[in-house]
């Protein structure tokens, strides 16, 4: 799939079949986080892989908004140190991640970290050191869903020269 059809077609999956991912292709798809652009190559990300069935599971039970990572056989955690700018990198690992899962046929879902009341607690259940935040939480597996939204179309978005 080239990267402008992934681009396209990418879409928040919250539904996963139970086959698992192979640890090479997980690998792969936090190698692309990895690659993402960052604010003077400061680096800040860390990413914790989870597929421990009990550990998504409390994963699950603590977020507000990603019960479902439950169901999934994969959740990276996107920790960064905190620096000037660790929610834009971090922001940017996530997309790069979100991207890689679709590159390679999988669904994904951006399930989010900053500023949620849950943080603390899963940064201490993934074993965050102390002063990494939580970005966000990206389940990762095979769709068992093809969800289709509508996005606003590029004429009520795009503006030329000013609003």
């Amino acid at each position: 799939m080239d990267a402008i059809e992934v681009l396209k077609t990418r879409r928040s999956v919250r539904a996963y079949t139970r086959a698992p991912v192979p640890r090479k292709i997980i690998e792969d798809i936090v190698d692309c986080g990895r690659l993402a652009p960052t604010a003077n190559n400061v680096q800040p990300w860390e990413f914790v892989v989870v597929t421990d069935p009990e550990r998504l599971r409390r994963i699950a039970v603590i977020t507000d908004y990603g019960k479902f990572i439950a169901d999934a056989p994969v959740c990276v955690a996107v920790l960064s140190r905190d620096t000037k700018y660790y929610l834009e990198d971090g922001s940017a690992a996530t997309e790069n991640i979100l991207l890689a899962a679709r590159a390679h046929g999988l669904g994904s879902c951006w399930v989010a970290g900053d500023k949620k009341p849950y943080v603390t607690e899963i940064c201490r259940l993934v074993g965050a050191p102390r002063g990494h935040k939580l970005v966000s939480l990206i389940p990762i597996g095979y769709p068992a869903e093809s969800p289709e939204k509508t996005k606003r179309p590029l004429s009520d978005v795009l503006h030329w020269e000013k609003y």
